[in-house]
């Protein structure tokens, strides 16, 4: 074979293996290199390598980062799953929060449920689009407050304003409710009564009542004139969604497995739901039975909220909002 040329490096030992062909094939490189470079070390006395980890974003690469518009997370029905890299968190956060991490983030979606619970309509969805800062403090009887500056979208109308919150989560064995306030007084002045009360009176003179199965299908899609059901199934979920969630929550409305209109009482148009949450922490699809009222003049008014058993056989469904 003859002896090896002299040389001085890595990059001049891997240029000699591939460029001498005539003598050496690549099933027997690897070996060859080990044994130039056992050569260089008795030559030189030592040959090292140091690997240095390209720089990353550190929000891409922590475990609580999380998309940070709706666009990355799309609402109505074409939401990414969001999956930690790690199933024990770290410990919230006090003082000024990353907006892209989950403390801040999970605090937010409180803020459209509530939202949707206080103005939500067939043609009035809210969704989160960004949180831009984010604060968060321990106060009195085991509570704790964050406070929050977002941009809220309404969904049907594609309004986006920027909005001022307060989010107060109860601590300890008997988790109440999170208390939520919230200035968002641009995104409130959108007008949709018209629209309110054509879907009112169409639905309250219908002689055959309606009824629907999956919003959205597996692909994704929601006829056209059923969608005011799948917009009002996600503002009668967020009374779900806002009772349950906690600092270690964050939930989605996933589905609308079925819905059924029952017969008007007392003027308002009445709707037993089952809906499918995705809760993104632990990876949970939740089926919550909801009943409940709606009208233009009185908004959504919950009847009953119940959680179903677990369901095995049950088609869970990959979209979420």
């Amino acid at each position: 074979m003859g002896s090896f040329p002299c040389l001085h490096s890595l990059t001049e030992v891997l240029f000699f293996f591939f460029s001498s062909s005539d003598y050496f094939r690549l099933t027997t490189m690897s070996l060859r290199i080990i044994v130039v470079l056992a050569v260089l070390t008795g030559v030189t006395g030592s040959l090292s390598v140091t690997i240095r980890p390209v720089a990353d974003s550190v929000d891409a690469a922590h475990p609580n980062s999380v998309p940070e518009t709706v666009e990355e997370t799309e609402f109505f029905g074409q939401a990414e799953l969001l999956e930690e890299e790690e199933a024990e968190e770290d410990v919230m956060a006090t003082g000024e929060l990353n907006p892209n991490h989950y403390p801040a983030q999970r605090a937010a979606k409180v803020v459209q449920h509530y939202l949707n619970t206080r103005y939500g309509s067939p043609y009035r969805v809210f969704g989160l689009k960004r949180v831009h800062s984010g604060n968060a403090e321990d106060v009195a009887d085991s509570r704790r407050k964050y406070q929050l500056e977002i941009s809220v979208q309404e969904m049907i109308g594609n309004t986006t304003e920027n909005c001022s919150a307060e989010v107060l989560f109860s601590r300890g064995e008997q988790q109440r409710s999170a208390q939520v306030q919230a200035s968002c007084e641009a995104l409130l002045k959108i007008d949709t009564k018209a629209q309110e009360e054509e879907f009112y009176q169409q639905y309250k003179m219908n002689q055959s009542l309606q009824s629907a199965q999956h919003l959205p299908d597996s692909y994704g899609h929601i006829e056209p004139d059923m969608k005011p059901l799948w917009h009002l199934g996600i503002v009668a979920s967020s009374f779900i969604m806002l009772n349950e969630s906690t600092e270690n929550t964050l939930y989605n409305m996933a589905q609308v497995a079925n819905v059924t209109q029952l017969p008007t009482e007392n003027d308002q148009l009445k709707f037993d739901y089952h809906i499918l949450l995705h809760e993104m922490v632990s990876q949970e699809i939740i089926h919550w039975k909801l009943l409940f009222t709606w009208s233009p003049a009185e908004g959504v008014k919950v009847l009953q909220m119940e959680q179903l058993p677990h369901c095995h056989d049950c088609e869970k469904s990959p979209n979420t909002n």
